[in-house]
């Protein structure tokens, strides 16, 4: 990657291109999980982050526990993933090596619950409220991060927005789950998701997401990051 502007989001395929084989993009964040075994791996890890965090002021978001670090980096000023992550990226999955920790991709997942209704802006406040968040965006935020994003799924605008046309349901579900995932990972889970009871709607949109449903019929799409232009 060729000094590229720190201001510029960059596409999925550029993302790739950076050859990051400890990171994954979900959604529109970069994600590792590293496998550190034991409380103060973890500890010397963040430690090592924080460091290069500050010197950056480029600052992720992370998750300690006994075994494990997970670790989330976005460009906030832009709403994507920018060459500032992937550079603290590179230097963090060197940090991990040098700890001996491992990265693990698989299971990396964001979930964002989606709500259709006509009018998303008139129940932004209901929900931001709800969370103990704000509205962002014309979305229910919780700035702290301990919530998913709730977004509204409102009526498509023309049939070209209205995305594949779907088997009519025997009950009426207002709220489904958008399950992102990375780019390697959707058939896995799609099959997973498969051998444990669930049923596949529509793969009409398929890689860039599947519509699944459950033993009662409830539905939720796998999401990845593939054909979104």
């Amino acid at each position: 990657m060729s000094d590229p502007d720190p201001k510029t989001r960059l596409t999925h395929d550029e993302i790739l291109a950076a050859g990051l084989d400890d990171w994954r993009k979900v959604l529109n964040r970069l994600r590792a999980r590293f496998r550190t075994g034991d409380f103060a791996t973890g500890l010397a890890l963040v430690d090592r982050i924080g460091a290069a965090a500050e010197e950056a002021d480029h600052h992720p978001d992370i998750s300690l526990t006994y075994p494990e670090v997970i670790v989330t980096l976005s460009s906030h000023d832009v709403g994507g993933i920018t060459s500032r992550d992937v550079d603290l990226a590179r230097r963090i999955s060197g940090f991990a090596a040098e700890l001996g920790a491992t990265a693990d991709v698989s299971g990396l997942t964001q979930v964002e619950p989606g709500l259709d209704t006509a009018d998303g802006a008139r129940l932004a406040p209901f929900y931001a409220a709800l969370i103990g968040g704000e509205v962002q965006g014309g979305e229910p935020v919780d700035p702290s991060g301990q919530v998913s994003t709730l977004w509204f799924q409102e009526p498509a605008a023309s049939e070209d927005d209205a995305g594949p046309v779907l088997p009519e349901q025997d009950h009426e579900q207002r709220w489904h789950l958008d399950v992102w995932v990375p780019h390697d990972e959707g058939e896995r889970r799609l099959q997973a998701v498969l051998d444990a009871g669930g049923r596949l709607v529509s793969d009409a949109a398929a890689p860039s997401y599947w519509v699944v449903e459950d033993a009662d019929g409830n539905r939720s799409c796998i999401c990845t990051p593939l054909d979104r232009g």
